[in-house]
């Protein structure tokens, strides 16, 4: 684990805040998932702020469905979605109730477990690469569905929490449009993620999909 990193779980509080607040404020944080295999630790380095019913991007930009409803609160919950027929990914629910916004957690160093993470990741060529983008983190973790609505304060021992960790200097936080994301919500700067850290996903800019012809 990080030298020096702050155990001190986060309080729900934390996550009762603007989705642009809390994005940010996710990176250097420590994310632990406890399960019957073991417990794996990363370090946040990359994620992306989605806002809900304002932002175009968002999957509850055209309000609440069976889907998309733990993004409607309360905060500090996970919200999971399944993507492109195999892949998952893994949220944060933030902001006050009633009003869908959450944190799609994009990368991470793993500094605890990467034993374990190495299993689920074979074709990671290195371990910078485990939990490089979002579909890699949620598979080093074993993240799926059935975490989706997950309380982050249930318990002694929740299947997710998150700890204080070390957060950077914020002359280290940078931000820019989110990956993949097009139409009105395209050049908006709610990705964030800590420069030069190797963990952080490349950059990919949304490509629109062509209609085959008939």
């Amino acid at each position: 684990m990080t030298k020096g990193s702050d155990r001190t779980p986060l309080t729900r509080d934390f996550f009762d805040r603007s989705v642009l607040d809390v994005a940010p404020d996710l990176l250097g944080r420590t994310l632990v998932r406890h399960s019957d295999e073991g417990t794996i630790e990363v370090r946040l380095t990359e994620v992306e702020a989605y806002a809900g019913e304002a932002d175009p991007g968002s999957h509850a930009f055209r309000g609440r469905t069976a889907r998309n409803s733990v993004m409607f609160g309360p905060p500090g919950h996970t919200y999971v979605y399944f993507t492109y027929g195999m892949w998952h990914c893994l949220n944060l629910v933030c902001g006050p109730e009633g009003h869908a916004s959450g944190v799609l957690l994009r990368a991470g160093e793993i500094d605890v477990g990467a034993g374990l993470a190495r299993v689920r990741r074979v074709s990671a060529r290195n371990d910078k690469e485990l939990a490089k983008g979002p579909a890699r983190l949620a598979t080093a973790l074993d993240v799926d569905r059935t975490l989706n609505g997950s309380d982050l304060f249930a318990g002694p021992t929740p299947a997710l929490s998150v700890l204080h960790g070390t957060p950077p200097p914020r002359d280290q936080v940078r931000s820019g449009p989110r990956t993949g994301v097009g139409g009105d919500g395209a050049h908006q700067p709610w990705r964030f993620w800590i420069e030069s850290d190797p963990t952080v996903s490349p950059y990919r800019a949304h490509v629109p999909r062509r209609r085959r012809a008939k």
